[in-house]
């Protein structure tokens, strides 16, 4: 059993098409849910009346490819969608208690914009913000940015560890009772309780402090979702939730018990840290109706779109529009995008005699396993990883909205509240409250300096 707490926590994966590739194809799907405040606020609304810990929001700031054809087909996730952190400053305000997750790259941004708009979100919210952290395995985001090429993937982590030091600096410029607001004295904010970053490093030199004052839960929660080698020694050393995608409880063991034996080296705990893979979930009255369910959304897929869905899973090294759907997939070079799931589907192709129809079928859902039955049955497997030590709680990857969720909600979650698995009622106002995580401690190494060697 996960030491730090007895109850698991769910997040909500809410992206603009469906977790699924195929999931705004259903004919009860919410299409445009991307641009669609309105649907958007009911997704949140839901997700809260379920008491999940937090909506998370995946993001890119490219489309994927350059092939028009296939783009119109394909890359639906990246083309029409709010960008995220102005969604959920809207989100805020008509949901409560829970989280607001968003992905933010490392790669195409400053760290004290980032910083003060993360500590902004968590501010006008009340304490429930969190930003996912990447280094962005999008390579065609390079052309948005005035740049030719994507930076190699070691560079990025390099990168993206100074940039991450930078930004949980500034989110400790100032202490909990800074500002006294003071018209009789007309001191606004106290003067010993404010602190300079001065940081020069490698990257980034940046002053601060930084000009918003401190949440209800002090700063951001630090989420991360690399599991690349540089991905796992970034994620020990800074992050406070992990999302992480594992094809089966065997190897969400190996993850889990690999990061938690990492973090001592940086003087973390394991209780500083939630790790939660992610889910696809089919349920219903009867196994063999989940089962069907999962089966209309495999029947929508669209070779054009499994097969470039597939290409990106593989880090966008090779061209599979070449190869038939029935055949094997051919050896890959290194990718410089999302290198830890290359080499996992590659594995499994191998050790499975898998076709890359069979590939891109297993992807569909971000490649994470489909935990499919009645809700006995999705519960007792969500159960055994949890006490097996595979997780500490779960991300649910929604395939389509609104379905996906009203069938998680009414039927998942009464399920695991019967057998003490899950709040009954949150536990308290802000992100870090609800997951179980103590207050952020101000950051006492600087990547200028470990960067330097000292």
């Amino acid at each position: 059993m996960p030491s730090h707490s007895a109850k698991m926590k769910i997040g909500l994966y809410g992206t603009a098409t469906g977790a699924n590739v195929n999931g705004w194809r259903h004919p009860d799907a919410v299409a445009d849910l991307g641009a669609n405040i309105s649907a958007v606020a009911d997704m949140a609304r839901m997700a809260e009346a379920g008491l999940l810990d937090f909506v998370f929001l995946a993001d890119s700031m490219a489309m994927r490819g350059h092939d028009w054809e296939v783009l119109a087909r394909s890359s639906t996730r990246y083309v029409a969608q709010f960008e995220p952190l102005t969604l959920l400053a809207a989100l805020s305000m008509v949901t409560t208690n829970i989280g607001l997750i968003a992905t933010h790259n490392t790669t195409y941004d400053e760290p004290y914009m980032l910083a003060r708009k993360f500590a902004s979100l968590d501010l006008i919210s009340g304490g429930r913000s969190g930003w996912n952290l990447v280094t962005s395995s999008n390579l065609e985001e390079a052309e948005n940015f005035s740049r030719e090429k994507h930076p190699d993937h070691g560079d990025r982590y390099i990168r993206a560890l100074e940039f991450a030091d930078v930004v949980r600096g500034l989110w400790h410029s100032w202490d909990d009772e800074a500002f006294l607001y003071d018209k009789e004295s007309s001191l606004f904010f106290d003067r010993e309780k404010m602190h300079l970053l001065n940081h020069k490093g490698a990257h980034f030199q940046v002053r601060g402090p930084l000009n918003v004052p401190p949440s209800p839960q002090r700063h951001p929660v630090m989420v991360q979702a690399g599991a690349s080698e540089p991905g796992r020694n970034l994620a020990a050393e800074t992050a406070e939730v992990i999302f992480t995608v594992s094809p089966g409880m065997e190897e969400a063991q190996k993850f889990y018990s690999d990061i938690n034996g990492r973090m001592a080296k940086y003087g973390r705990a394991p209780e500083e840290l939630v790790i939660m893979p992610g889910i696809s979930v089919f349920v219903a009255d009867t196994e063999e109706a989940a089962q069907a369910k999962r089966q209309e959304l495999l029947e929508l897929t669209d070779p054009v779109v499994g097969r470039d869905y597939l290409k990106h899973m593989l880090g966008d090294v090779i061209d599979l529009s070449q190869y038939a759907d029935d055949e094997l997939l051919p050896d890959l070079p290194v990718s410089n995008a999302n290198r830890s799931a290359q080499e996992r589907l590659f594995k499994m192709s191998r050790e499975q005699n898998m076709t890359i129809r069979d590939l891109y079928l297993s992807v569909a859902s971000k490649g994470a396993p489909a935990f499919i039955g009645t809700a006995d049955q999705v519960a007792d497997e969500m159960q055994r990883w949890f006490e097996a030590g595979a997780a500490d709680g779960f991300i649910f990857l929604m395939d389509y909205f609104p379905n996906s969720l009203a069938d998680f909600n009414t039927m998942v979650i009464p399920e695991l509240q019967k057998r003490g698995l899950f709040r009954t009622a949150y536990e308290g106002t802000t992100l870090r409250e609800n997951l179980g995580l103590g207050l952020p401690r101000r950051p006492k190494l600087q990547a200028a300096a470990r960067l330097a060697g000292e």
